[in-house]
């Protein structure tokens, strides 16, 4: 018997029998051909829809389950600071005694515990017991606690050393967080186990249709386009249900990327590999596509753009060539999305999968319109843009000062476009200033300024640099903002203790989040007993970025509660001759024409004394103001002086053994009488005794009673989290940003605290969340 397909090919028209093929069903008789019959029951074309269905299920599962934990956090911290309000209240309208007899026994018989009661024995003081309400689940919080002791573990960061001939400079290669990996790992077994597992992989020849193996690829592939495109964009779905923000979900629309690639491949190869075996089947298969110079055209034209767009989204590629990968990634996704809808041609489902993309995208940039602060007409920024000002800071940072009606929360990021030093280009930044009635705007009771602080390296920052090198402090220039997005999953007005790590420029991200929970906390909103601050620095004119955040901390923070911890890891050091050295670097103009008066200014970071509680203890009486601030003139020393101390590489360094005392016999001369500082006289590369020894040595006096003080060298990250340990709360936030191996340590660290949650810890601890600002990951 001939067979089936070139019989039809001979009774019909050409256009007539391409669109028989895909609509005629073609029952199996007896006399049919036995592969033809196999290739026609066992999984057969028609049903291959099926397995677009699997990823679809495979991805809400994910999605579901992120959104339950979600819900649970967001849910129990509202009740918990609902609570935690409602017991202020409270406590508030019954501090006062009622009567005279409430005061006399007060402290006896008639208070809360009733320590000494006047009759019977003396009560046995029972413990608090545990939560177990929806507040507090235990169980689900050790299985969260479980799953972070794995997922909190950081991936060793490779370093790349410098290689000179090809102009590559030393890096840190950071790996994606362990859930990630989870994720990304259990995507790539599903889909190739979906792919290779059902039978059979091939038909006996290509004449009785296309590869299953290859369909099945085919169709999965098609059906992550929506989610690759909704992981991608600004405005989604996903980071609304989630609280997730996009710059993280980026990692997952990357991945997820490269695993489309992988699945069109699969897709792409048995095509190819099954003529090979088989003899005059490819004839006959070609006869299904007539009218086409090249049968496999269409699939050539969709996977030359993907391979593209997978290719130039490499790390390193990215970053080397930025500017370029944004102004072509879009642009070659939709000749990609185009490409696709040609290549499937209705076939099956495809086209479903396609329209989905086409309008998740669509809508997506029609969303991003109400984050953009010149289209609302309702504003003055119409059309037009913002005002910006560029102010110079120390280690030739930039500020950015833009009044603006559009609100934010603390530790969002804006996209900054400025026309007036480049068109095209958009960058991210995150907002260093918080959002509130507090801090208002020159500009007017609607309007807040949105300060965003960076260094410059190369590109557009360094465009913004000269700019104000050029035309100085008194220029203005329009600002176009898109955003905010971003911010924190969680509020830290919701943990009893906050420990905040900042490496460099890092503290950007850390200083709104700060002002936010002093106020809250000031104002009775935030749950939040004690919150330290670690800020890493190579210079103490980066102090002078913040200044006044700093001052404001100080001051108006609840008394023994906020400790800030300043090191230096690269202070100024003096020659035998009286002058710095290294000497002044050609890299730094602006940085060291103001090195010697910032030294001198920085120490009103911390002041002497919270001014305002000197006034209000006062009570307007001048001398005893006046003699208040003398009392503590002497007394309190926030911020000893930097200057003139030789650097240690490491702080709170522990050695194994016990290294010998050499000190060279050398002359200290005290180099300035104000400041009282000098040099031990230590080699280039003191011992880790020397540096213990200085840094006790330099110890402010009064660290234990205000909390603030600086110390010179590297933190010792696990050291440290250890002895914060101790005096953590039921529930603790760990927030991190700075450079990778700063991010690792306190990776480490707080993977290692969950055992205590999960294993069931002294004092009923409950949770040990961690926040970690990585955006290049």
């Amino acid at each position: 018997m001939p067979q089936l397909p070139r019989l039809l090919e001979r009774s019909l028209p050409a256009q007539t029998f391409h669109t028989l093929v895909q609509r005629v069903h073609i029952p199996v008789t007896s006399s049919s051909p036995p592969d033809l019959q196999a290739a026609l029951t066992q999984d057969p074309w028609s049903k291959s829809g099926k397995y677009a269905l699997g990823w679809v299920y495979f991805s809400i599962i994910l999605l579901v389950s992120t959104i339950a934990i979600h819900l649970y956090h967001w849910m129990s911290d509202r009740i918990r600071r609902a609570t935690y309000k409602e017991e202020v209240a409270k406590s508030s309208a019954t501090s006062s005694p009622d009567d005279d007899f409430e005061m006399a026994n007060m402290p006896t018989n008639n208070s809360t515990h009733m320590f000494f009661p006047r009759h019977g024995p003396i009560p046995q003081q029972q413990p608090p017991e545990e939560e177990e309400t929806f507040l507090s689940f235990t169980p689900l919080n050790r299985l969260i606690a479980l799953l972070r002791y794995f997922f909190y573990r950081p991936l060793p960061v490779w370093r790349i050393r410098p290689i000179r001939f090809l102009r590559i400079r030393k890096r840190e290669v950071s790996f994606p967080s362990p859930g990630v990996v989870f994720v990304v790992t259990a995507a790539v077994i599903f889909v190739t186990l979906y792919c290779f597992v059902p039978q059979p992989l091939y038909y006996a020849s290509i004449q009785f249709g296309s590869p299953p193996l290859a369909i099945r690829a085919g169709m999965l592939a098609v059906a992550m386009m929506p989610w690759i495109v909704a992981l991608s964009m600004k405005a989604n779905l996903v980071t609304l249900l989630t609280g997730i923000g996009h710059e993280r979900l980026n990692v997952l629309h990357r991945w997820g990327g490269y695993i489309c690639l992988f699945l069109s491949l699969i897709h792409t190869i048995p095509f190819y590999v099954t003529p090979v075996w088989d003899q005059g089947g490819l004839v006959v298969f070609k006869s299904f596509f007539r009218g086409q110079s090249y049968i496999y055209g269409t699939g050539i034209a969709a996977l030359v753009p993907l391979i593209f767009l997978c290719v130039h989204s490499l790390p390193i590629l990215r970053a080397w060539m930025y500017e370029l990968f944004v102004a072509l990634h879009v642009p070659v996704s939709i000749v990609f999305l185009g490409m696709l809808f040609w290549h499937c041609a209705n076939y099956l489902t495809s086209w479903n999968y396609l329209w989905a993309t086409a309008a998740i995208w669509f809508t997506s940039y029609l969303v991003r319109l109400c984050f953009l602060n010149w289209t609302n007409p309702r504003r003055m920024s119409w059309l037009i843009g913002e005002e910006a000002a560029l102010t110079i800071l120390p280690e030739n940072a930039v500020k950015v000062t833009i009044p603006s009606q559009v609100r934010w929360r603390p530790g969002q990021y804006v996209y900054l476009r400025m026309p007036g030093i480049s068109v095209f280009e958009n960058h991210p930044f995150t907002l260093a200033s918080l959002c509130s009635e507090d801090f208002p705007s020159d500009y007017g009771e609607q309007y807040r300024d949105m300060v965003l602080v960076f260094r410059p390296f190369g590109g557009f920052t360094r465009k913004v640099l000269n700019a104000a090198i050029d035309n100085g402090p008194n220029h203005t220039y329009r600002a176009f903002i898109d955003g905010p997005y971003g911010g924190m999953q969680r509020e830290l007005a919701s943990f009893d203790t906050v420990v905040l790590f900042a490496g460099g420029s890092g503290i950007t991200a850390i200083v709104s989040h700060l002002l936010d929970l002093i106020k809250k906390m000031r104002d009775s909103k935030a749950v939040t007993k004690q919150v330290h601050v670690v800020w890493a620095l190579k210079r103490p004119e980066t102090m002078e970025w913040f200044k006044e955040e700093l001052r404001i901390c100080r001051e108006y923070a609840p008394p023994e509660t906020v400790h800030c911890q300043f090191y230096i890891t690269a202070a100024k050091r003096v020659g035998p001759n009286g002058f710095p050295f290294p000497p002044p670097s050609p890299s730094r103009p602006v940085s060291d024409l103001v090195h010697g008066k910032i030294d001198k200014a920085f120490h009103g970071i911390a002041s002497k004394r919270n001014s305002a509680l000197i006034r209000d203890e006062a009570g307007g009486d001048l001398e005893k103001e006046r003699e208040l601030r003398r009392e503590n003139e002497d007394g309190i020393s926030a911020l000893p002086a930097p200057t003139f101390l030789p650097p240690p590489k490491k702080a709170h360094t522990r050695a194994n053994k016990p290294d010998k005392l050499t000190i060279p016999a050398v002359n200290t001369n005290l180099h300035n009488a104000n400041n009282q500082s000098f040099d031990f006289g230590f080699p280039s590369t003191p011992t880790m005794l020397q540096k213990n020894l200085m840094r006790f040595a330099f110890l402010p006096t009064a660290h234990k009673k205000t909390g603030w003080h600086t110390e010179y060298g590297r933190p010792d990250i696990p050291f440290m989290l250890k002895g914060l340990e101790r005096h953590f709360g039921k529930r603790t936030c760990v927030f991190v940003c700075g450079p990778p191996s700063m991010r690792v340590d306190v990776q480490r660290c707080v993977a290692r605290m969950q055992h205590k949650v999960w294993g069931g810890g002294e004092n009923g601890r409950q949770e040990v969340y961690l926040h970690t600002e990585n955006y290049a990951i």
